[in-house]
């Protein structure tokens, strides 16, 4: 599956990105993917190459490119529990200096980019993240409901993303939760909220799976519940886009 590394104007900058999609020369949806706090790296390239293999141009953008290209920081070939300390005390200044009026300048950069591809079909685009990145996907979906038809979160704090932008979102959207990040009561204030704004989506909490589940890399990785994501998502774009 091809991929290649591309540069994406933004209002600040140049946002350097990884693209994958099929080599047959048509054109297909669009995808846009948010990696988790620990940021690009090759454990999303495998993400959104498997994804390109079902018929999708998928891009991956260095949300953090202000502070370098991707690799921001050098991260460990594994994360577990004795590197999580050093490595969420370097991580958590970049999330938190990275707030929302940043995702959102940045996002419509990014969905023009991906839009403007040859190899991207005209019409909507799908946006999916992982973590801090399943924000920002659920941001993105809203403040663009025109451009975005679908939307999905794993693991990720969408609840975070308050009533106002679930009253914006005209996205189909799946939220997939690590079932130590919400409890069932939560999890049900939650969907109430997602109702009340009349979001069309399945909201529910992964069995047996820990913040982080999608993740190869790390040690919350959780073979079922990274098939069980793939689960849903495929329908979810394959209905939408």
């Amino acid at each position: 599956m091809p991929g290649t590394t591309l540069q994406i104007p933004t209002a600040d900058g140049l946002a350097d990105a990884f693209a994958a999609f099929p080599d047959d020369g048509e054109p297909h949806p669009g995808v846009l993917m948010y990696a988790d706090g620990f940021g690009l790296r090759p454990v999303l390239r495998d993400l959104a190459r498997e994804l390109a293999q079902h018929g999708y141009y998928v891009l991956v953008p260095n949300f953090f490119y202000r502070h370098g290209p991707a690799p921001v920081l050098d991260l460990p070939g594994f994360i577990g529990e004795d590197e999580r300390p050093e490595v969420f005390a370097r991580v958590l200044p970049l999330i938190e200096a990275h707030p929302p009026e940043l995702v959102l300048r940045d996002a419509g950069a990014y969905l023009a980019f991906l839009t403007a591809q040859p190899e991207v079909r005209p019409g909507p685009v799908a946006v999916t993240g992982y973590c801090i990145g399943g924000l920002h996907a659920v941001r993105t979906a809203a403040a663009h409901p025109d451009r975005v038809a679908a939307v999905a979160a794993f693991h990720a704090p969408v609840g975070a993303a308050g009533p106002d932008a679930f009253s914006q979102l005209a996205a189909e959207a799946h939220f997939g939760h690590a079932a130590s990040d919400l409890t069932p009561e939560t999890l049900g204030e939650l969907n109430q909220a997602l109702d009340a704004a009349s979001v069309s989506c399945t909201s529910e909490i992964y069995p047996d799976t820990v913040h982080g589940f999608t993740m190869a890399d790390t040690d919350a990785f959780r073979p079922a519940g990274l098939r069980r994501h793939w689960e849903r998502l495929l329908p979810l774009l394959d209905r939408a886009l």
